[in-house]
């Protein structure tokens, strides 16, 4: 907008930037109201004021024309409250229906939000596309920001939600800064969480808190988990009734933690959940895909019904207390177990207690029959019972597993989570704080990040001085490099006549038939000479002398093709690749536009693909007259 609100409802001029095209009424565009409109009640008025028809820039005239409707559109009143909310209907959640606030000053803030969040996505894709570097770990702009961090965020959901073909690079931005966003905030509820006396972590809420980290795009919520565990456990009690209509976990209420004391009720609960939760349900271990992410995340559990040993322990565990059964979580080896005392009075022996395990459909074992499950003879102190933290400690330890074994986009971003996660429950783990440097000078990210990491270890361990000063070596060795680094490397087609096609340009392989964009290329293949001898590059009829391309290909992956097996596609089309806003701006219906720093490296393109697309549609067949 044009103008900003001042304190009373009046507009003063700002150039801010924000929302072109919103330019308020002038003084000759004063609303005058009629006589009769005067004279309705208060209520019939204050009723026209909010019924949708009208904008702010229509409640600031309205406020100039007579103190009968400035005194209707107070700052406390309910006229303001409906322009907040029509404006940005997403943040009603963050208010309660009863709130008294001054509507007018929350107008004013979530405006002035927007125009800050604007802002620092043009920083961000000016440092992440045009200087090339991550502003990723500690955001100042976000950290120092004097405007509440939910408008901030409500902005940055507000350009992902546009549905248009362009600005994809503006989008592709917001999304990397919600994503830090969110990871912040989860990681200090996380700090938080574990700062409580063990008897208030709760299980559950540890679960959540790492899947919300590791799926911070994701509508992952404590609330939403809560409601359909709760929902679950509706469903066991209905069936539990059927069986015992007096059963004492019939009466327990959301929350309450009271537990059964007889032993044949508890075994009638849980044999209720066993079959309400496997049986009806269809929960299962995956055997299938085991070692998939998505089994560790409590909300994929609860959608596909399928997870691993740790996971299912979880959500049993949950719901048995809900059922009033009292179950305590085992760090068993390679197979997380959950523990079910036989003595009234607790037990001291490991023969004291049944073993339940959740990813074998809630079936119990005796402590020897777990050691055949596992096939393997193990000490007592494995069949202890363990506290959350040492729960949270081996879910991520999975993640970090995984993280170990696969990187499909070469980000290694499961590695890279996971490793935040454990470190911020172990934070003087030089084995992970070593893995941790090593992992970002890999990536080449945050050098400085690095030096820090690197001098924590030789302060924690000082035997470790050998893997640090290499490190600090060739840590250094990159930021100079990085200063030196005066620009992108420019390539020109006039310079290269055999190169065919350009960035931007919506190609498909000749064999393969796959699609893709090309989002560079080189004029002779660059690839080092192990890898041209293991895909038989000089088999090729024009050899690793022919032109080479980058592109992104629908199926979300990368290639490296030569130029004779590649071809315009016929039917050009949007490609669907997480990674095309990186290096375009838009989409403009033959093809991609590339975004700044990509026209920077290849100036002539962009050219070459406007005339392209005018000789692709002068060859068109012309409708008949």
């Amino acid at each position: 907008m044009a103008a900003s609100l001042s304190g009373d409802g009046r507009t003063s001029s700002e150039e801010d930037g924000a929302d072109s095209g919103d330019s308020p009424s002038d003084g000759a565009g004063v609303l005058q109201p009629c006589p009769g409109l005067l004279s309705l009640p208060g209520e019939v008025l204050e009723l026209i004021l909010c019924s949708g028809g009208l904008d702010y820039r229509d409640i600031v005239s309205v406020t100039r024309s007579c103190r009968r409707l400035r005194d209707l559109c107070v700052a406390r009143g309910t006229v303001w409250r409906r322009q907040l909310f029509a404006r940005w209907p997403s943040i009603m959640k963050h208010y309660n229906q009863l709130d008294l606030l001054d509507w007018l000053e929350e107008f004013k803030t979530r405006h002035k939000a927007g125009i800050e969040a604007q802002r620092i996505v043009a920083a961000f894709s000016k440092a992440l596309i045009i200087e090339h570097r991550m502003p990723c770990e500690g955001f100042n702009d976000l950290n120092t920001s004097a405007y509440p961090i939910h408008f901030i965020e409500d902005e940055l959901l507000s350009i992902l939600k546009t549905e248009n073909g362009k600005c994809l690079t503006k989008k592709y931005c917001a999304k990397k800064i919600l994503y830090f966003m969110r990871q912040d905030a989860t990681i200090c509820k996380l700090k938080g969480y574990l700062q409580r006396p063990v008897d208030q972590q709760d299980i559950l809420e540890g679960a959540v808190l790492i899947d919300q980290y590791c799926n911070p795009l994701e509508d992952v919520s404590l609330e939403n988990i809560q409601a359909e565990i709760e929902n679950i456990t509706r469903r066991v009690k209905v069936y539990l009734s059927t069986k015992n209509s007096r059963h004492p976990s019939l009466s327990l209420q959301a929350g309450e933690s009271s537990y059964i004391e007889d032993l044949d009720l508890q075994g009638q609960a849980l044999d209720a959940l066993n079959h309400v939760l496997f049986m009806e349900m269809k929960f299962k271990g995956n055997v299938a895909d085991f070692y998939n992410p998505l089994n560790s995340y409590i909300h994929q559990v609860l959608i596909n019904g399928t997870g691993i040993p740790i996971s299912l322990s979880v959500l049993y565990l949950t719901l048995a207390e809900r059922l009033g059964v009292h179950l305590e979580p085992v760090n068993f080896p390679n197979h997380f177990m959950l523990r079910w005392c036989q003595r009234a009075q607790g037990g001291s022996n490991i023969t004291d207690y049944m073993y339940v395990d959740a990813f074998g459909c809630g079936k119990c074992l005796t402590a020897k029959e777990c050691e055949y499950m596992i096939g393997q003879h193990v000490t007592e102190e494995f069949y202890a019972a363990v506290r959350t933290k040492e729960v949270l400690q081996r879910m991520v330890g999975n993640l970090l597993n995984l993280g170990k074994r696969e990187s499909k986009d070469g980000s290694f971003m499961l590695l890279r989570v996971s490793l935040d996660l454990y470190l911020t429950m172990y934070p003087d783990s030089v084995q992970h704080l070593l893995l941790q440097a090593r992992l970002y000078f890999h990536l080449g990210i945050w050098p400085e990040k690095v030096l820090d990491i690197l001098q924590n270890i030789q302060a924690l361990d000082p035997s470790q001085h050998g893997a640090v000063a290499y490190l600090v070596q060739h840590t250094l060795e990159h930021i100079e490099r990085r200063k030196e680094d005066i620009g992108p490397n420019v390539r020109r087609r006039s310079s290269e006549k055999e190169v065919c096609y350009s960035v931007g340009l919506l190609v498909k392989h000749k064999r393969y038939d796959y699609r893709g964009v090309i989002f560079g290329w080189d004029p002779v293949c660059m690839m080092p000479p192990d890898w041209i001898e293991i895909l038989s590059v000089h088999q090729l009829p024009q050899g690793a002398g022919q032109p080479f391309y980058n592109v992104l290909l629908d199926d979300g992956s990368y290639s490296y093709v030569a130029q004779e097996n590649l071809e315009p596609h016929p039917e050009p089309g949007a490609i669907q690749h997480p990674d095309i806003a990186h290096y375009f701006s838009e989409f403009a219906g033959t093809h991609y536009i590339a975004n700044k720093e990509l026209q920077l490296q290849y100036p002539e393109d962009t050219d070459f693909n406007v005339q392209l697309s005018l000789l692709r549609q002068s060859d068109a067949p012309q409708p008949e007259p």
